[in-house]
């Protein structure tokens, strides 16, 4: 068969036998795949849309770095600290952004980062699987349930004002038919369709005469603009000076979650593996994929945008073309780059009604927490053992509780420092598992080997097309 007349029939590893032309357009399908999920993070937290776009491309470019250009994985915008971000820097009561405390944390995001660093020297050192005894999943099961918990209020409020309900419903059920209905593409975008479905009726009603968008901003923004501003920063902190309780606070409110984001990783990590036939687990290792991972975060925090993490969209792309030349992907992020300069089109998505956007959180909120739920399962935690039970029952009741008490937070005696419920309720329940008997858990490098942790809105998506190869 000759070269133009090539098919998709088998994996391709060398997307440069296609021709620029069909990898120009794969990498534009893998941007429209992250590009939902990724431009709602700064949506929902206050972040920066340009700059998000700016180091998701740029991450995505030092990971590929970093693992030697053999991993085709996209970094985008992390679901799973979404909670963190609430909890240190709420948005205000008009819904703007707090822009005096999202540095604060955004530092916290950056020391998490390190964290995957740490876990990579690690898992260098000693190996994967005495490491991760002591991340089971009756510990990150019951973190991550309470992370989706922990966020719901948020979700409501934002549907609940005016006529956001109609909007919300319509987000809601665009992503539900998507997910569920949906073939190829589509199941793919469901986030993306989701918001583009309910920003239209949005703008129908705005038409109609309920206000419902304001384009003011749309107008005033420039064409072409740097996508960096100092003031949103983690070192304006240190120009201006900085309040150390609040940023250890922050530091401690955060850092917990890296440890269920460090299982998503793993496990999308054996994903792409299993879709693409090579062990990346292996070659170039999981200490490599870490460290790749841990360093886009921490640099993308310190500039002021969201985590990043692996993506599972792009890996249902990968199953749908069957193209696994990372080439792809980094087309992919050059592009995101390239939209990063242009502060016109950040503006449209910031217009992004309220409705909208509790709508979708309604989804991923209960998605996160289901993804626990879905942890716990899938790597048949033993609820029958009192050790197990123990360890998730305080790390929900502390967890859920302190965030929802009077305090809102635990103040310890010392430095202005107090301990979110997330961080009290991490700490407890690793602690508890470390010391508690009847430790069971074992991790394997071979594949498959799924950790059952997946933030993103097409889990498992890949792992049921790949089989159905």
């Amino acid at each position: 068969m000759g070269k133009n007349t090539k098919t998709f029939d088998e994996p391709i590893y060398d997307a440069r036998t296609l021709g620029t032309g069909r990898m120009l357009v794969l990498g534009i399908q893998h941007m429209f795949a992250m590009f939902g999920a990724t431009v709602l993070v700064p949506i929902i937290t206050g972040l920066d849309v340009s700059t998000t776009l700016l180091f998701a491309g740029l991450g995505t470019l030092l990971f590929h770095l970093i693992t030697g250009r053999k991993v085709p994985a996209f970094l985008g915008s992390s679901f799973a600290f979404l909670g963190g971000y609430a909890a240190v820097a709420p948005l205000l009561s008009d819904g703007s952004s707090n822009k005096e405390l999202l540095p604060y944390a955004c530092f916290g995001v950056a020391v998490s980062g390190l964290l995957y660093l740490v876990l990579a020297f690690l898992f260098r050192t000693f190996g994967a699987g005495r490491v991760m005894k002591f991340f089971p999943p009756v510990v990150t099961g019951p973190i991550i349930i309470a992370i989706g918990l922990n966020l719901a209020p948020s979700a409501i409020n934002n549907c609940a004002d005016n006529w956001n309900w109609i909007p919300a419903i319509t987000a809601i059920a665009i992503v539900i038919c998507c997910n569920i209905w949906g073939k190829g593409l589509v199941r793919i975008v469901p986030i993306l369709l989701g918001v583009l479905g309910s920003y239209l009726v949005s703008a129908i009603m705005d038409a109609l005469g309920v206000e419902m968008i304001d384009y003011s901003q749309v107008a005033s923004a420039a064409w072409i603009g740097f996508p960096v501003h100092f003031d949103n920063t983690v070192f304006s902190l240190f120009a201006k000076g900085f309040d150390s309780g609040v940023l250890i606070t922050a530091v401690i409110t955060i850092v917990p979650i890296a440890f269920a984001t460090m299982m998503e990783h793993i496990g999308d990590i054996s994903a792409i593996s299993s879709t693409t036939g090579r062990n990346y687990i292996k070659d170039p290792g999981l200490h490599r994929t870490l460290i790749g991972d841990g360093l886009a975060t921490t640099i993308a925090s310190l500039f002021g945008a969201p985590a990043n993490t692996t993506y599972g969209e792009n890996t249902g792309v990968l199953t749908l073309t069957k193209v696994y030349d990372p080439l792809v992907i980094r087309i992919a992020a050059g592009f995101a780059v390239l939209m990063s300069f242009c502060p016109k089109f950040a503006a449209i998505i910031e217009t992004m009604p309220s409705g909208t956007i509790g709508g979708i959180s309604l989804v991923l909120y209960g998605m996160i927490s289901a993804v626990g739920i879905r942890n716990l399962v899938e790597t048949h935690v033993d609820f029958s053992k009192s050790r197990n039970v123990l360890v998730a029952a305080m790390i929900m009741v502390l967890t859920i509780g302190i965030s929802y008490s009077s305090a809102g937070s635990l103040p310890l005696p010392f430095g202005g420092v107090s301990l979110s419920g997330l961080a009290t309720g991490s700490l407890v329940g690793i602690l508890l598992n470390a010391v508690l008997p009847g430790k069971d858990y074992k991790f394997e490098d071979e594949l498959p080997n799924p950790t059952g942790v997946d933030f993103e809105m097409t889990q498992g998506e890949s792992d049921k097309m790949s089989k159905a190869q």
